[in-house]
């Protein structure tokens, strides 16, 4: 796996595909104008540890030949290790957030119109993971200047796998009321109110949830009945 060519990608991105990579697959290999991650038999495997607004027209490119298996790393777990501006290590700690895998959907909404796509896959990948934090003055002020320097990936503790936008319907809370609000939604999952509306936009777009009316200024959504109007 020394061939990958790891030295042009973020350390979390080249962690992933050297972990998902198997003996026979293909790296970097161009495809329809393209450079894929990975290529393995017929179908093609990409990895996006970042922004799904970047990916969004490659995807649509590759979708129109080939099966995609789109793989998202989400940190379950994560330590801080913050480091001297030139990258001598000062301290660990443990982050007492803890990623989970409705998560995937601050990038979802990115792309709802590609979700149905026949040839398109996710792959949320549940990870162990190292931010590294430089002193160099150059961060957000909400880290006191300390600069996000790179992931690093530790370990995958498991891959959930959506083939079709009714699978995410899994991921709702049996005890969810019919219909249901975001706020009765956010509180039903224990996630910000934000995330809950991405969750809705997204799988209506998909015609797996539709908004059957309101309750006073909140709208009211349900499963799709196909069929209905």
């Amino acid at each position: 796996m020394s061939n990958i060519g790891i030295l042009k990608e973020g350390s979390l991105h080249a962690g992933l595909k050297v972990w998902y990579g198997r003996a026979h697959d293909q790296f970097e290999l161009p495809v329809d104008g393209y450079v894929v991650d990975i290529v393995r038999g017929g179908q093609l495997i990409e990895i996006q540890t970042g922004n799904f607004t970047a990916i969004k027209p490659k995807l649509t490119r590759l979708l129109e030949n080939h099966p995609v298996h789109l793989l998202y790393p989400v940190a379950q777990e994560k330590w801080i290790v913050r480091e001297t501006a030139v990258g001598h290590p000062l301290s660990r700690r443990k982050s007492p957030k803890r990623g989970q895998v409705i998560d995937v959907f601050d990038e979802l909404v990115r792309i709802p119109h590609l979700l149905s796509h026949a040839n398109l896959s996710i792959g949320v990948l549940m990870t162990q993971q190292e931010e590294i934090w430089r002193d160099d003055g150059r961060g957000s002020w909400r880290r006191k200047r300390w600069s996000i320097a790179e992931r690093r990936l530790l370990t995958v503790t498991e891959e959930l796998i959506f083939s079709q936008p009714a699978d995410f319907l899994a991921l709702l809370p049996a005890a969810l009321p019919h219909p249901f609000t975001n706020k009765q939604l956010a509180q039903a999952l224990t996630i910000r109110p934000h995330l809950a509306q991405r969750l809705t936009y997204t799988l209506r777009h998909c015609d797996v949830l539709t908004a059957v009316g309101k309750d006073d200024k909140s709208w009211l959504y349900d499963f799709h009945r196909h069929g209905e109007t």
